[in-house]
């Protein structure tokens, strides 16, 4: 009987800034055993990034970095060990594009999108964004929606600003009118769910309580696990036959928000016939 080939590990990480996570992320870039990294809210310019961050490991890791035109903000990041044959970092509006939220890339046989999905809070904490939000939603959706339809292998990764079920936040009683628990956002990332995407974590790991990806930095929630779940790996029905397992790791820390990861089947980066 052949050996199984070892999985390949997928990660998806909110840094909350890398020049401030520069120091644990680069401590455990190596621990991490990945083949491919996704960040959001890198908040820099490439330039602004120490060359170790920019290229860590030289001949050994590839970068691209999609940036905000407005500085500090919002930004996303790939990592990885071959670099993409193909790469997209627009849906073809100018006021999500300007904000440095995606990269579509193509590895082998396989589609990872990077996306760091918008908040809804406006500058008051208000709702203001909600709209704006949503648009990034199913402007998203509609873009991969042929190639879901037509069995690709896509894997969607990042910070989606949405817990979506009671399960997925540690107080859901309190946050039903707070962004990110919204009826309105919660219903728009059960359509993905419907129409044929699936929750990697949950489809390992259903009705389990307890598991976040993001604390508010308040004293004491982190430690006390009073989080929200709200990063996730959703993968289309022609990636999930590949898709081994899928994790949180908490005690990853550098950032408000932890990695999450998949372990796939090497052959789910096979060209396709």
């Amino acid at each position: 009987m052949p050996r199984r080939r070892p999985a390949r590990r997928i990660y998806s990480w909110n840094v909350n800034g890398l020049r401030s996570a520069k120091d644990a992320f680069l401590d455990w870039l190596p621990q991490s055993r990945a083949t491919l990294v996704a960040l959001q809210e890198v908040r820099a310019l490439p330039e602004q990034l120490d060359a170790e961050v920019q290229r860590p490991r030289p001949g050994r890791w590839r970068s691209h970095f999609s940036a905000a035109e407005r500085k500090g903000y919002s930004g996303v990041a790939l990592y990885s060990k071959e670099a993409p044959s193909e790469l997209e970092t627009t849906l073809g509006e100018a006021e999500i594009d300007r904000e440095g939220r995606l990269q579509i890339a193509r590895f082998g046989g396989l589609t990872i999108v990077n996306g760091y999905f918008p908040n809804g809070s406006g500058k008051n904490r208000d709702h203001s964004r909600v709209p704006f939000k949503l648009d990034f939603y199913r402007r998203l959706f509609e873009r991969l929606e042929p190639a879901r339809a037509a069995g690709e292998r896509i894997l969607v990764m990042g910070d989606f600003n949405t817990a979506h079920a009671e399960l997925d936040l540690a107080r859901p009683k309190s946050n039903n009118k707070t962004s990110g628990f919204l009826p309105e956002e919660r219903e728009e990332l059960d359509r993905w769910l419907r129409e044929g995407w699936t929750d990697t974590f949950r489809h390992f790991h259903e009705g389990q309580a307890g598991h976040y990806t993001w604390w508010s930095q308040r004293a004491g929630c982190r430690e006390r696990n009073v989080g929200w779940r709200i990063d996730y790996v959703l993968a289309s029905p022609g990636a999930l036959p590949f898709v081994r397992s899928a994790a949180i790791h908490p005690e990853v820390l550098g950032s408000d928000h932890c990695p999450i990861s998949v372990a796939v089947e090497p052959e789910i980066f096979a060209e396709e016939d």
